[in-house]
């Protein structure tokens, strides 16, 4: 936990980006194979990558939980899966039901599983 917080704050713009873009991969990867979870463009697909970063960012940084998919256990997923559906709240283009915000957290963790390095969520 406290390595993934020097990670965070020694971030630089660069590692930003490539975050930023591994991110829009997932996601676009997950909405492509998860019924009920949709993006629609390219620009909804970057304002979704930013808006879970931003939301994953709070969450940590006022709770100090990790709200990876498998990071914390069941915890963990129902805290990726709500961050999912919040960002469909905020976020036009993107469509997600509740059960499909259950389905891409699922999704989004193999990803992350497969893809190295810290991605969504």
């Amino acid at each position: 936990m406290e390595e993934r917080r020097k990670e965070r704050n020694n971030i630089n713009l660069g590692g930003m980006l490539v975050r930023i873009l591994v991110s829009m991969i997932v996601l676009a990867v997950a909405a492509f194979f998860t019924p009920y979870f949709s993006i629609t463009g390219w620009i909804p697909l970057l304002f979704a990558a930013i808006a879970i970063g931003i939301i994953d960012y709070l969450i940590e940084r006022f709770t100090g939980f990790d709200a990876s998919p498998f990071g914390r256990g069941i915890t963990g997923f129902i805290v990726s899966a709500v961050i999912i559906y919040l960002t469909g709240m905020l976020v036009g283009g993107v469509r997600v039901t509740f059960l499909g915000s259950i389905l891409a957290a699922f999704a989004i963790g193999i990803v992350n599983m497969i893809i190295p390095g810290r991605s969504v969520l």
